[in-house]
């Protein structure tokens, strides 16, 4: 079992604390206690690591690290930064709280339906603690597991989380320490799993002090938001334990369930191992000395099964990716948009595609990249791949930041929400979506160097040139443009109670039908598509549990011959008056040889059933 040793101050019961640092081209490194007025030498180990023990330090206490008797910086692996990114950093006490989730054992990925939230938005307060008030409205929707977008310290109040520069420091703005394990405690007590996501392939650009340290970047490779992280040139093993030293953190100090990580082909890695299958490799080890199921789920713009393959077969070992596709496929023939990447989708039979192969682009020729994409991803079940019809990319890096309720019909969002929860998929939802919010979810940030301000302005501009031909993008710099983002939490307009209402009883179903619940791939079988518009899916389970799923994305109204020698019968009816639609009119029971007629942008589902 590898040994990943954890960096920065580490604070025993008897209060002496343990202060490490990785700096192996310095030749002196100095802890600089300000309120105390102290330095204390340290000493160096052949690995680059700077140590030194300090008897009677108490939580809060301030530090630097000294370079070369040259200026103070933060550390790189502060747990605190209580006066932001250039402020010093601050030890804290590990033991302030308790859990009392002990009989909490984890949650398996199929079981899991995924909320995502950012923190600073999600309430009007915007803290942990404000989250952890809101559970219960996310059990009552049937919720399973939140993902809370980054929570890594960053520069100012406002940011979407993935231009942090302390990897093991909270978000000061969002709380302390025990507020996010409050919070963990409380999903736990409800039965609800947490999930974080991590950014593992750069450091935020302001407040970044790790250049000073040692190598952690490397200009071998190069990414869109800045230095690619160090995981393979000279120097990289301190890097590599670095990261899976502050997964581990997340995992067994926090409790927390599972890691998102953010943009995985970002990863740049040419060693034997590569970075992803010894970050995972290192929690399942975790994983069996806690007895606690741990998931690591990776975004990835790579149709590369190979990611969630066990290392034992060649793979990196990821339990499951998210899959834009199937985003992209249902939005751009929903919508009708066919700019930037969404020229690659706008055919029904793309969607169908994705219900049967995770992956639209197995190997065929992208128009958008120029060139042929994908593999096939034989052999995965579909818990391994992670579904959404909203995300905070998919709606934040429009030029509006506008959400699917204020782009499509409103019967287009209940057969949208069908879609993604009657799929095989590991279904994610985007805090709002189930009751339709209206605000929009914009990109956000709270910069102080000018220089910066005003790159970022002038880059977001050049990221929409390729979906917005004109208007003028809202100030991401601007406290405006954050509070715009917060969520009303109108969940009593008769729309957005009908929209509500549907994704609980969608959620309720997918929880009670064993057919639902089956994610091996002999489970679903996608029918061709019908005249453009008609979807037809089936999902089974031995035999015990059948359904029929027919999804119109047509404007007109549909009639459908299923060719059965089982009889159906309606659980379901996105156009039903119950749900805020214009009325059902799609027959209750059908026979062999009987026709089915179906509202227009609606979803149904029957029961099938031997006859007799």
């Amino acid at each position: 079992m590898a040994i990943y040793r954890q960096p920065g101050a580490q604070l025993s019961p008897r209060g002496e604390c343990s202060f490490r640092v990785w700096a192996p081209l310095k030749h002196k490194v100095t802890l600089l206690l300000p309120e105390h007025n102290k330095m204390h030498d340290m000493r160096q180990d052949a690995d680059g690591y700077w140590e030194v023990n300090v008897p009677g330090i108490k939580p809060g206490t301030l530090y630097y690290y000294v370079l070369d008797d040259n200026g103070r910086r933060p550390d790189p692996a502060s747990r605190w930064q209580p006066e932001g990114v250039h402020g010093p950093s601050a030890v804290t006490d590990p033991y302030s709280f308790t859990f009392t989730d002990n009989q909490w054992k984890g949650m398996a990925l199929e079981n899991m339906i995924i909320y995502e939230l950012h923190t600073g938005t999600f309430t009007p307060e915007g803290t942990f603690e404000a989250i952890t008030g809101r559970l219960p409205a996310l059990q009552n929707l049937g919720i399973t597991a939140i993902e809370i977008m980054p929570a890594a310290q960053f520069s100012g109040t406002r940011n979407w989380g993935y231009d942090g520069v302390y990897p093991f420091a909270l978000q000061n703005t969002y709380g302390g320490i025990d507020d996010l394990k409050k919070l963990v405690n409380t999903a736990h007590q409800m039965g609800m799993a947490v999930i974080l996501d991590v950014v593992y392939n750069h450091q935020g650009p302001e407040g970044n002090y790790f250049k000073y340290f040692g190598p952690y970047f490397t200009d071998r490779y190069k990414t869109p938001w800045g230095s690619a992280i160090n995981f393979d040139d000279a120097w990289s093993d301190a890097v590599r334990n670095f990261y899976i030293a502050n997964a581990l953190m997340w995992l067994d100090d926090f409790h927390i369930d599972g890691l998102r990580l953010d943009a995985v082909h970002a990863y740049w890695d040419s060693s034997a191992m590569h970075f992803v299958q010894e970050l995972t490799t290192a929690v399942k080890e975790l994983e069996h000395r806690t007895g606690k199921k741990k998931v690591v789920i990776g975004e990835i713009d790579m149709n590369n099964p190979r990611y969630i393959m066990p290392a034992a077969n060649g793979g990196y070992g990821l339990d499951a990716q998210w899959i834009d596709e199937f985003h992209h496929a249902l939005h751009s023939y929903l919508t009708g948009e066919t700019n930037g990447y969404y020229e690659d989708f706008g055919k029904l039979e793309l969607l169908a595609k994705s219900y049967r192969d995770a992956y639209v682009y197995t190997g065929e020729y992208s128009q958008h990249r120029k060139r042929k994409f994908g593999l096939p991803p034989e052999h995965r079940p579909y818990s391994q791949f992670v579904a959404f019809i909203q995300n905070h990319d998919q709606v934040g890096n429009r030029m509006l930041g506008e959400r699917l309720s204020t782009l499509v019909p409103f019967e287009a969002l209940k057969l949208s929400a069908a879609a993604l929860l009657l799929s095989p998929f590991v279904p994610l939802l985007f805090m709002g979506e189930e009751y339709g919010e209206k605000h929009p979810f914009l990109y956000f940030a709270a910069y102080e160097n000018q220089a910066l301000v005003t790159a970022v302005r002038e880059g977001r501009k050049n990221e929409f040139a390729a979906f917005h031909t004109g208007g003028e993008a809202p100030d991401p710099m601007s406290p405006d443009t954050f509070t715009a983002s917060k969520l009303s939490w109108d969940t009593e307009s008769p729309g957005n109670a009908a929209l509500l209402g549907c994704y609980r009883y969608l959620i309720k179903l997918r929880k009670e039908r064993p057919a639902l619940q089956c994610h091996d791939r002999n489970g679903t079988r996608v029918h061709p598509v019908i005249n453009e518009r008609l979807l037809i899916i089936e999902r089974e389970y031995d035999d015990q549990d059948r359904l029929m799923i027919i999804l119109n994305f047509g404007k007109e109204a549909a009639a459908y011959h299923p060719a059965i020698t089982h009889t159906l019968y309606k659980i379901f009816d996105s156009a039903h008056l119950h749900w805020g639609g214009p009325g059902a009119i799609a027959q209750d029971e059908v026979q062999a040889g009987g026709e089915i007629t179906i509202q227009p942008l609606s979803a149904i589902v029957y029961e099938m059933k031997r006859p007799g």
